[in-house]
């Protein structure tokens, strides 16, 4: 429970709303009702919604109801689920059955699909009542959720200030209390890096720990699909439920998947922690700097081992990365030709095939989305791809084995998740390329197919700093310990953001 029993029902945890319908101290409409009543408040300040289901949140929420009655009238309380009846949003590139799923793209503006991504599936079997979609960059390219053809998000914080991206509404929308959870995607750190900026936790699973079934496709060969929470213990929980194998997905993994929520009062005693000292030179803010290590300095203080290790190629990550991700969004965004489905232009009587897709694209795709196909289409392009695409792909197996050497001195590393807090709109850099620069801590675990997690660590100038811990294959659960012990010592657990006049 929460230590503020006067807590609005929409700024408190998910284990917390369990607890209080598991004994039946509230109800999952009235958790519901809540959250949507925070949605019309905030909502014009925040953005952070593109879809909100009303009728299908309350409907989702009286079932909900009725399914703990049940068990309640037959003793099985303690056999409730874990997310029954809480309010999640699931980012605009999830598939959800009879409401639209767009990518946040011209292109797709109007698709609606008709079946569930393998993780909406599994939410909605467990009882999590699906709020809506979330505003994210366009087809899941960009860092600041600016690239979406409905409308900019803005940070809690201050909505002067960018959320990150491109998960952006998922972060934005746990942070301001419009959701309990919310489900993302990350491809090069699109669900940490707004984790960070808008002080919130975000995870990126093991590549094959999530179905991406269902899930839009940017970077076949790095996407991952990840729960954003309010803290570390909701995170596990959500992790529970969206984690496992489908057949589906020929990229599934079949590993078993522990309880994760058995991890995260563990502590992190006799834990060896590792800092690549190629994280933490140059290009990082000094108020970033301060909190990030004041933040291992507390871990090394509740008994973890600090020790030092080097990743050598790193500073060719994001190279690597952006020819990998473009080449492979290249390939992806092929089949959104307007033939199919997705936008068709005006007056296309007459047309011939090669024209009418050629105008769908040029009307569909947005700037960012354009320059990165364009860019994929030359790494792939006759001459050039054993040059760039089949370098990279050598390059991104050696920064693989890096990883795992670094990995093989302690259980997982630390590092900021990104190199400044949440920057203002008018200060975005004109050059894509000092853009790009944000993943530059974040693409590393996605090339190795490893998984990351963002936590808050503390503040640089009033404004959230995310710690990120990336550890071995399969290992979430050392991510989970890790977390649990910086939110425990950092300062910043329940620190909330005063939004539309309103305190959490």
């Amino acid at each position: 429970m929460s230590d503020n029993i006067n807590a609005r029902l929409c700024h408190m945890t998910l284990h917390e709303l369990h607890d209080m319908l598991a004994q039946g101290q509230v109800s999952s409409r009235e958790i519901t009702s809540d959250v949507l009543a925070r949605i019309d408040e905030v909502e014009a300040s925040v953005g952070a919604y593109v879809t909100v289901d009303r009728e299908g949140a309350l409907s989702g929420a009286d079932a909900a109801d009725a399914a703990i009655a049940r068990a309640r009238r037959v003793g099985d309380a303690a056999e409730i689920g874990a997310v029954v009846g809480i309010p999640v949003v699931l980012k605009d590139n999830v598939c959800t059955r009879g409401m639209r799923t767009t990518c946040c793209s011209k292109m797709l503006e109007d698709f609606v699909p008709t079946y569930d991504a393998a993780v909406t599936a599994r939410l909605r079997a467990a009882g999590a009542v699906i709020v809506g979609k979330a505003n994210m960059d366009e087809f899941a390219m960009g860092s600041t959720t600016q690239t979406s053809i409905f409308h900019v998000t803005r940070n809690p914080w201050d909505p002067e200030r960018v959320p990150g991206g491109s998960s952006g509404g998922c972060a934005a929308a746990v942070a301001a209390g419009e959701a309990v959870a919310a489900v993302g995607s990350d491809t090069g750190g699109s669900v940490r890096q707004p984790a960070s900026f808008c002080g919130v936790v975000g995870l990126k699973p093991t590549y094959g720990r999530v179905s991406r079934y269902g899930v839009a496709a940017f970077a076949s060969s790095l996407d991952t699909v990840g729960p954003v929470t309010q803290d570390v213990r909701d995170c596990a929980i959500m992790l529970n439920v969206m984690a496992g194998h489908d057949e589906r997905d020929s990229t599934s993994a079949p590993n078993a998947v522990p309880d994760y929520t058995e991890y995260v009062e563990r502590g992190v005693e006799g834990l060896k922690i590792g800092i690549p000292k190629e994280f933490f030179g140059p290009g990082m803010d000094e108020g970033v700097r301060t909190a990030v290590e004041r933040a291992v300095h507390a871990l090394e203080g509740a008994g973890a081992k600090i020790v030092d290790v080097s990743i050598p190629l790193v500073e060719h990550a994001l190279g690597v990365y952006y020819l990998v991700a473009t080449a492979e969004a290249s390939s992806n965004m092929a089949r959104l030709d307007g033939i199919r489905y997705g936008h068709r232009p005006e007056g296309r009587s007459g047309m011939d095939v090669a024209d009418l897709m050629s105008a769908s694209r040029g009307q569909g795709f947005g700037m960012e989305v354009k320059r990165r196909i364009m860019l994929g289409t030359f790494v792939l392009s006759a001459g050039n791809i054993d040059a760039f695409y089949g370098r990279a792909l050598r390059s991104r197996r050696l920064l693989k084995e890096d990883v795992e050497r670094a990995l093989a001195q302690c259980d997982c590393l630390a590092s900021p998740t990104a190199p400044t807090v949440a920057f203002r709109f008018d200060e975005e850099p004109d050059d894509p390329l000092a853009m790009y620069l944000q993943d530059i801590y974040t693409t590393l675990a996605n090339l190795a197919g490893v998984p990351a997690i963002s936590v808050p660590c503390g503040f640089a100038d009033g404004l959230p700093v995310g710690l990120q811990i990336m550890g071995r294959m399969f290992d979430e659960g050392t991510l989970m310990q890790v977390a649990r012990a910086v939110e425990l010592t950092s300062g910043f657990d329940r620190a909330r953001p005063e939004v539309g006049g309103c305190v959490k």
